[in-house]
C-alpha cells in the first residue's frame, strides 16, 4: 500500500510556515544529507554540510515512512504501507529556506559566514536543530547510521520547551497561564542561573544553554532591593530562540514583551528610560529589547511565578490551599475529567507534556493531538465541496497513513497500547486497498471513524494512568494546585 503526497507547506498569516511543517521540511533535510566531515582552516568538523549540498537537497526532497507487517487476513503474507512526502523548490527558494532554518538556530555557521551565498561555506546543527531532529526520528523510526552517529555526539543534549500553538493559527498561546509556564524554565524552576564577575561577558555563543534545563544568565543587583537579579536583554533573547522552539526572532520578542506586560520582569534602574525599552504604542509596558546595554530585573511577582519566594498567601512555590467549593453532583477526582481541563487548556497541557517527556510516555498526547488535527483536516476535506477532489483526498489519506506507520501499526517506532480488536481493526483497513474517487472517499470516512476511536482509547488510557500520576509528581503538584484545577475541574463539568 504507498500513498503519495506532495503539498505547499501551510503558510500563516505573517507568510512563516507552520512551525511543524518547517521542523519536518528541515528534518528531511538533514536525513538527506551525508553529515559528512568538511575542513574549515587546518581543522575537519565532524556532521557538517555545505550549501551547496543543502541546497542541491532541498531541490528535488523526498522522504518515505514504510511498516511491514502480517496481513491481518493470511499471516503468511507480508504487507508494506508506505507514506512518500516530496519537496520541490528552485534553488532561491532553497537558499531562503536555509536562511529560515539559520535564524531560527537549528543551524549555525562552522566558518563564521551569515547567509547562504557561498557555496563551499560549512554549516552545522545546534544543540536545538538535533533536538528537533531527534524528535522526528523517533516519531518516523529513522535508524540511518550517519544521522544515529550525529545524535549520539555529546553535542545533543538539549531539552527544549515545547511552546503550544494554536492549530489554526499556529501562533504561540499568549495567556498568562502559559507564558508562566515558559517563564518558569526561563528563570530557572531550580533557581537563579547566577554567573561570577568573571564569566559575566555576553557570549555570543550558541552552546551557552547547551542543556535548556538551565535559566538565563544573571547576575546579582547591588541597588534593586525587591529585584536583586538582573539580565541582559541579549541573554533573554539567546535563551529563548535555543531553548524554545521558537522558529522566528519575532516569537522571542513576543515572548520577552509577554514577560513584561505580565510583570514578571523590568527595565532596570536607568534603563527604564532608555531607548530599547520605550514605551509602547498604548504607553503602558515597556517593549522588549535584545541589547547586551539594556538590563531587565526580575520583579517580586516574577520571583513568584518561579517558585524563588514565598507567594501571597504564605505559602512556597505557589502552593495554595485550593477551598472553593465543587458544584453539587461533580465528581471532584473524575481522571477523565482533568484530562478533558488538561487538553483543552495550553499552560496544564505544555506541563502535562514536560511529564509524559520524562516518562516517556509524549507519544500519547502527541498522537491525541495529531489526530484531532487529522480529523479537523478530513472535516475541511468533505466539507470543500459536495464531491471532494480526488487530490485533497488522496492528501488527508497520506496523513493517515502517516500517522498509522508513526503510532499505530505493529512495531511502529512510537507503538501505542491500545485494544487488540481496534488495532486488528486498523490493521485491515490500512491494508486494504484504497480505490480511487468514491471508493477512495468511502475508505477515508472508515479510516477517519477508526482514527477516532483509537483517539478515545488513547485519551482514556492517559486519564486512568498517567494523570493520576502527574497530579501526584511533586514538582508539578505545586503548580497545579496554583493553577487551581479541581476548580477549572468543577467549571468544566457544570458547563
Amino acid at each position: 500500500m504507498h500513498q503519495t503526497s506532495s503539498k505547499l507547506l501551510r503558510m500563516t498569516d505573517d507568510e512563516r510556515p507552520f512551525t511543524r511543517d518547517f521542523k519536518d521540511l528541515f528534518s528531511t533535510l538533514m536525513v538527506s544529507l551525508p553529515l559528512t566531515s568538511h575542513r574549515v582552516r587546518f581543522s575537519k568538523i565532524d556532521h557538517t554540510f555545505t550549501t551547496e549540498e543543502a541546497t542541491t537537497n532541498l531541490g528535488s526532497l523526498k522522504f518515505s515512512q514504510s511498516n511491514r507487517m502480517p496481513d491481518p487476513k493470511d499471516t503468511s503474507r507480508i504487507v508494506t504501507t508506505t507514506t512518500t512526502t516530496t519537496f520541490s523548490m528552485a534553488r532561491e527558494m532553497a537558499r531562503a529556506i536555509c536562511q529560515r532554518f539559520l535564524e531560527a538556530r537549528f543551524i549555525e555557521s562552522v566558518d563564521g559566514k551569515t547567509d547562504f551565498h557561498s557555496r563551499g561555506s560549512v554549516w552545522q546543527l545546534t544543540p536545538k536543530g538535533m533536538h528537533i531532529l531527534a524528535r522526528f526520528c523517533q516519531r518516523n523510526g529513522i535508524h540511518q547510521r550517519h544521522v544515529n552517529e550525529l545524535l549520539d555526539s555529546p553535542r545533543n543534549m538539549m531539552q527544549l520547551v515545547i511552546l503550544e500553538r494554536d492549530p489554526n493559527t499556529d501562533k504561540i498561546y499568549p495567556d498568562r497561564p502559559s507564558v508562566e509556564v515558559i517563564f518558569r524554565r526561563f528563570a530557572g524552576d531550580a533557581g537563579p542561573n547566577i554567573k561570577t564577575n568573571a564569566s559575566t561577558s555576553e557570549s555570543d555563543s550558541m552552546n551557552d544553554y547547551a542543556t535548556g534545563l538551565v535559566g538565563v544568565k544573571m547576575q546579582r543587583s547591588r541597588r534593586e532591593k525587591d529585584a536583586p537579579y538582573l539580565f541582559s536583554g541579549k541573554a533573554a533573547f539567546d535563551w529563548l530562540m535555543d531553548c524554545c522552539t521558537t522558529v522566528d526572532k519575532r516569537e522571542a520578542f513576543e515572548l520577552g514583551n509577554l514577560f513584561l506586560h505580565y510583570g514578571f520582569i523590568e527595565p532596570c534602574g536607568d534603563e527604564r528610560s532608555a531607548t530599547g525599552s520605550q514605551k509602547s504604542q498604548n504607553g503602558n509596558t515597556p517593549r522588549f529589547a535584545a541589547s547586551k546595554q539594556v538590563l531587565y530585573a526580575v520583579t517580586r511577582r516574577g520571583q513568584q511565578v518561579a517558585g524563588w519566594i514565598t507567594s501571597p498567601n504564605g505559602t512556597v512555590n505557589g502552593e495554595a490551599t485550593i477551598s472553593q467549593r465543587v458544584p453539587q453532583g461533580v465528581v471532584r477526582d473524575s481522571n477523565t475529567n482533568r484530562m478533558t481541563v488538561i487538553i483543552r487548556d495550553p499552560a496544564l497541557r505544555l506541563l502535562f507534556r514536560e511529564y509524559l517527556r520524562e516518562t516517556h510516555c509524549e507519544e500519547n498526547l502527541s498522537f491525541y493531538l495529531e489526530v484531532t488535527s487529522f480529523l479537523a483536516e478530513y472535516e475541511r476535506a468533505k466539507r470543500g465541496s459536495s464531491t471532494p477532489r480526488p487530490d485533497t483526498i488522496r492528501e488527508t489519506l497520506a496523513s493517515a497513513y502517516s500517522l498509522y506507520n508513526a503510532f499505530l501499526a505493529p512495531g511502529s517506532p512510537c507503538e501505542l497500547n491500545i485494544d487488540h480488536n481496534l488495532r486488528n481493526a486498523l490493521a485491515g483497513r490500512m491494508t486494504r486497498a484504497v480505490g480511487e474517487d468514491e471508493q477512495m472517499i468511502r475508505s477515508l470516512d472508515e479510516v477517519a471513524v477508526l482514527f477516532d476511536q483509537a483517539q478515545n482509547s488513547v485519551f482514556k488510557l492517559m486519564a486512568s494512568d498517567s494523570v493520576p500520576k502527574f497530579s501526584r509528581e511533586p514538582k508539578y503538584a505545586n503548580i497545579l494546585r496554583e493553577r487551581n484545577l479541581e476548580s477549572m475541574l468543577a467549571t468544566s463539568t457544570a458547563s
